[in-house]
């Protein structure tokens, strides 16, 4: 079911609006396999049915984001806490990634800091480690569940950590990785200037993609963590800006 999930999303983040008969052919299942499917995803806010259709509620939706490749996003971020101990103090921004980063770092840690502009994930581990969570202050996106604006920059100004987590929504080799949202690509600038080395945890497809906003943050990223699929000229052309590439 969980690549019948992916599926469904891929299609639907292309296409916005499906037909369920549409679905289940492609698919090659029944439409009762379907509608149980459709149910599932509705169930959790990510999709909604209408006439005979499914809906993608909003690209922007983490929840979504986080079903979307779950099984590489999982792995990316069982990788990327090899790179944390107990006791430090990190800061991740809002992505699916980063959310189930900071879901894996409950069940391997029980003291940490995590500062963040991200309420979803302040939400999203709520009740599951001990941890001491700073959440940024800001301008509150309520689809995308984050905290952006000029407040975010005062709030983190009065940190510094060793490790930044980002996610991207594309990678291009003329504007290098980039997000689709101006104030949030903003936001993660901000916070980068807190940081000392800044962590991409990304699946392989966003190197296919190219958001609208340049991040801008080249000399700051040391280190791209993501599946093995990823096409060997972008690993080699991350390696000469000296950004270590770690696939799983």
């Amino acid at each position: 079911m969980k690549n019948r999930t992916n599926k469904i999303l891929e299609l639907l983040t292309s296409e916005k609006r499906i037909e369920v008969s549409q679905l289940a052919e492609y698919l090659g299942v029944s439409q009762v396999t379907i509608r149980k499917d459709l149910d599932a995803l509705e169930a959790k806010g990510i999709i909604k049915r209408e006439h005979g259709h499914a809906v993608l509620c909003s690209t922007d939706d983490i929840n979504g984001r986080i079903a979307y490749h779950y099984e590489e996003k999982k792995k990316i971020a069982l990788k990327a806490t090899e790179l944390v101990h107990e006791g430090d103090t990190i800061m991740i921004e809002s992505g699916s990634c980063c959310a189930l980063l900071a879901d894996t770092l409950t069940q391997l840690h029980k003291d940490l800091t995590i500062i963040t502009n991200s309420a979803f994930i302040a939400e999203y581990i709520r009740g599951k480690s001990n941890f001491q969570i700073i959440l940024l202050g800001g301008i509150y996106q309520q689809d995308s569940q984050v905290m952006v604006g000029p407040m975010v920059q005062e709030c983190v100004s009065n940190f510094f950590v060793d490790y930044f987590f980002i996610g991207t929504d594309g990678y291009d080799s003329r504007i290098g990785f980039s997000n689709r949202d101006q104030m949030r690509a903003q936001a993660v600038r901000d916070m980068s200037h807190q940081a000392e080395q800044i962590i991409v945890l990304t699946e392989s497809n966003k190197f296919s993609k190219r958001g609208v906003v340049p991040l801008n943050l080249k000399d700051k990223i040391k280190t791209v963590i993501t599946d093995h699929s990823i096409d060997s000229s972008y690993v080699q052309e991350l390696n000469n800006q000296n950004i270590q590439v770690i696939t799983i």
